[in-house]
């Protein structure tokens, strides 16, 4: 399968079915408030690695737009919590936030790296993003471990949907209680999904699982019900 080059002026993306075997659909395109909402609610987003050397070098100048065929999802009433953090949850006087500094919690989880997965979160990434939330849709979530900063994530909330971008720890543990934390506020809440875009152990040890484009598709199209 071919990769797509965008037309930064025409808001607009070619068929999710088109996107190659690993995922990859598209490059370009910009970063515009209006280009990702389009893309979420399609089940694309905008990812890219960045190698120390070409970090050296700059952000890319091209968008890479990512659909991959098979989801990794957590859904929130399925959020695994090991002995070990029930143990530490209840050890601690933990308290969740939503939105208490959206930019400052998009930048740790840039320079934290956490889980060795490495940066994608150029300067331009995190003006569009914090462009998202001013809109409504980007939100950063926190948790507070005995009145300091333990650690956070942040996504793109669309509906009943989530769509997880990156997390950061500033303690032990931080990352794992705001996810269980923020999990089950949303089954609370009847989310139907937390996408996590690709797999990692670690979210798979926290309940993640693969489930079918038909079947990821089809919630997307439930998002606003």
């Amino acid at each position: 399968m071919p990769v797509f080059q965008l037309d930064s002026s025409r808001i607009s993306f070619p068929d999710p079915a088109l996107a190659r075997e690993d995922g990859l659909l598209a490059v370009g395109g910009g970063l515009g408030v209006e280009r990702l909402l389009l893309a979420y609610t399609h089940g694309i987003f905008p990812w890219g690695f960045l190698t120390e050397e070409e970090e050296a070098q700059g952000p890319r100048e091209d968008v890479l737009w990512w659909c991959p065929r098979e989801r990794f999802v957590i859904f929130p009433g399925e959020i695994h919590v090991s002995r070990s953090m029930k143990k530490y949850m209840k050890k601690h006087d933990l308290q969740l936030a939503l939105n208490r500094d959206f930019a400052d919690t998009m930048h740790r989880c840039r320079t934290k790296r956490e889980f060795g997965e490495g940066t994608w979160i150029s300067d331009e990434m995190e003006e569009a993003y914090l462009r998202l939330h001013q809109a409504g849709y980007a939100v950063s979530v926190e948790v507070m471990e005995d009145g300091e900063l333990a650690g956070g994530l942040y996504g793109v909330s669309i509906g009943r949907c989530f769509f997880g971008e990156s997390m950061f720890s500033e303690k032990e543990n931080g990352s794992k209680t705001a996810l269980i934390a923020f999990a089950r506020l949303l089954q609370q809440k009847e989310f139907l999904f937390i996408d996590c875009q690709f797999h990692t152990e670690h979210l798979e040890s926290m309940g993640g699982r693969y489930i079918s484009w038909e079947e990821y598709e089809g919630m997307l199209r439930n998002c606003k019900e």
